[in-house]
């Protein structure tokens, strides 16, 4: 990058020139028809100008502060190989505008895992990078909030990339087999067949992580298992990480069983919503009361999520947001 110098023009507004020295670079970091340029200027309220490597940003504190060190910081991320799209800048701008100490290079050029089609997994929010450290330095980590959030996305690529640099000989992944309004035992088939369903998300996130046929394999060895909960009463799990998905729905008792099943040099992460309790009424949620129980234990880590870090379809974050309205709304009239 070449020399960046301030201006000031004659309305109230500030005006910033930034030089580049690649010019390609810069029409990536605009997106296609100029798509992430008009994000940043609707987002951030500036108005910016681009012309050949020179780049002029206007607006007034601190938004344009904000649209600078977001041009500069997606630079040098794509300059180092990063393929950004259009929901990076998105999330980009928002780490910027609720933190702006944040270096983005820090988030997006920690990858976690290359998938076989060559999709690089890292972290899209200051929370989801506080969660793969988390996982990193911890055996146990909870991780709690919403749906769409990367919660047990990112942790079984963290157990993928674990098996795969020999850190871990097994991954285990567990579910409870609750959902709202059914019982097993009023479903078709045999045992199997009634859980298969409720462990469905996790087939699909593990055949996004790894080729279908090698992950077959290691299912069918056993190197990787797919359970319900109590499949996990009675074993110590040594070498191994262990992942507990939706885990509001395990119960007291349930949530002290997979505790205590933790063995030498393995993980345990456990995710779930604790607005989403599908448990029968007066049943306690194993996970609500972990953040009693296990507060005060060193080495346990509980990392919480917010409809911020949401990663999916823009709408989810919308559709959380006015859920969590009418639930504080319902609180205030009870009271």
């Amino acid at each position: 990058m070449n020399n960046i110098y301030n201006t000031k023009d004659s309305s109230t507004s500030l005006c910033e020139k930034l030089r580049f020295e690649d010019i390609s670079i810069i029409k990536t970091l605009c997106g296609e028809h100029d798509e992430n340029i008009k994000k940043m200027c609707g987002e951030l309220g500036v108005k910016i100008n681009i012309k050949g490597n020179e780049v002029s940003i206007k607006g007034t504190d601190p938004s344009m502060e904000i649209a600078k060190k977001l041009f500069q910081d997606l630079y040098f991320i794509i300059e180092a190989g990063y393929k950004l799209g259009p929901v990076d800048v998105e999330h980009a701008i928002n780490m910027l505008k609720d933190s702006s100490p944040v270096k983005l290079k820090d988030i997006f050029l920690d990858t976690v895992l290359l998938t076989p089609k060559k999709r690089t997994i890292s972290p899209k929010s200051i929370i989801q990078k506080e969660y793969i450290n988390a996982i990193r330095n911890f055996d146990v980590v909870i991780g709690i909030g919403p749906a769409g959030t990367g919660k047990t996305y990112l942790a079984m690529t963290m157990a993928v990339a674990a098996l795969m640099n020999k850190k871990v000989d097994r991954i285990i992944l567990a579910r409870p087999a609750v959902e709202a309004g059914e019982k097993l035992g009023f479903l078709p088939g045999d045992l199997f067949e009634k859980v298969n369903p409720y462990l469905r998300p996790l087939y699909d996130a593990l055949h996004d992580l790894m080729e279908i046929d090698n992950a077959t394999d290691l299912l069918h060895k056993g190197i990787i298992e797919v359970a319900p909960l109590a499949f996990m009463r009675g074993r110590t799990l040594n070498d191994s990480f262990v992942i507990l998905d939706e885990a509001q729905n395990s119960t007291s008792e349930q949530m002290k069983m997979f505790l205590t099943r933790l063995g030498f040099n393995s993980k345990a992460v456990i995710t779930g919503d604790i607005t989403q309790v599908d448990l029968p009424s007066g049943t306690v949620s194993g996970l609500i009361e972990t953040q009693n129980i296990l507060s005060k234990i060193k080495g346990i880590c509980t990392v919480r999520f917010s409809e911020k870090d949401v990663v999916r379809h823009p709408l989810v974050k919308e559709i959380i947001k006015a859920y969590e309205t009418a639930e504080n709304l319902r609180k205030k009239v009870k009271h």
